[in-house]
């Protein structure tokens, strides 16, 4: 049988663009950083979610805010768009206001049946460049999924037993939330659009961003480093973070080259899990 979207496998864009210092200096404003790295020096690990993100003009939205399908992307039908994690390879160190390049290649299109209905997951490799040498690759994977289920009773949240050696209490409240969508151009409405993230996809609220997250449980396994860099990061999505509900980022040392992080939420769930390498 013929794949539906077989014309999309192995389908690249390349996209240029300067890894702007104003947009450094304003994320480190947004997650209430006391300094922003300067013109030449590292971006840190994560920020470079702050680039390479699709212009499209306001006409070409659908009602979910994302791009409309179809385009680089194959057009799947699911009317539910999220991303569900990735995996992240830091090579080199890619300066602050550097001319950048990404490549992207569409790597897997995977058809599923789980407990809430029909997914779809689409693995995209990112590869960012400067002056010709790669500084990261990125497997990002994008789950498509059916419409929300009206007013059906969410399930219980589960209690996460890791046990943690380190971590703190975090709050995202809207101005974060706001802050992180302009700043990635990101326009899901389940990030700013309360009305719409309830009525619906069916949140209880405005939903913080994954790759937000991410980025912060990247920062808190630098802090635990003793100075070394990152080399690897994985991470997955299991249950959404809410704005205002207070969560805490945690983890561990596995080995001595290895942390295990999460985040977990107001009532002991999994929020997200991940894995560091440190070079």
């Amino acid at each position: 049988m013929t794949h539906p979207y077989a014309e999309w496998l192995g389908r690249s864009e390349e996209r240029t663009e300067r890894l702007d210092v104003g947009a450094v200096r304003a994320l480190a404003a947004t997650l209430d950083l006391q300094a922003a790295p300067q013109p030449g020096e590292p971006l840190p690990a994560g920020w470079h979610w702050l680039y390479f993100n699709p212009v499209v003009r306001r006409s070409g939205l659908g009602a979910d805010g994302h791009p409309r399908r179809g385009g680089f992307l194959p057009p799947i039908e699911l009317p539910r768009r999220m991303w569900a994690g990735g995996r992240i390879r830091y090579l080199q160190d890619l300066p602050v206001d550097a001319l950048a390049t990404r490549r992207s290649v569409i790597r897997s299109i995977e058809h599923k049946v789980g407990k809430r209905g029909a997914l779809c997951f689409v693995t995209v490799e990112h590869t960012v460049s400067c002056d010709g040498r790669d500084g990261l690759v990125e497997e990002q994977d994008l789950v498509y999924r059916e419409a929300a289920a009206g007013a059906a009773p969410a399930a219980a949240p589960q209690p996460f037993d890791g046990v943690a050696e380190f971590g703190h209490d975090f709050v995202a409240d809207a101005t974060l939330l706001f802050r992180y969508s302009a700043l990635t151009f990101n326009g899901h409405r389940i990030h700013y659009d309360q009305a719409y993230a309830q009525a619906e996809e069916g949140y209880p609220g405005l939903v913080v961003h994954g790759p937000l997250l991410a980025t912060l449980l990247q920062q808190l396994a630098l802090r635990h480093a003793g100075g070394r860099r990152l080399q690897r990061f994985a991470f997955r999505g299991v249950n959404p973070v809410f704005v205002d509900r207070a969560f805490r980022l945690e983890g561990r040392q596995e080995r001595e080259d290895e942390l295990e992080l999460w985040a977990r939420g107001p009532a002991g769930e999994l929020l997200m899990s991940a894995s560091a390498t440190l070079g």
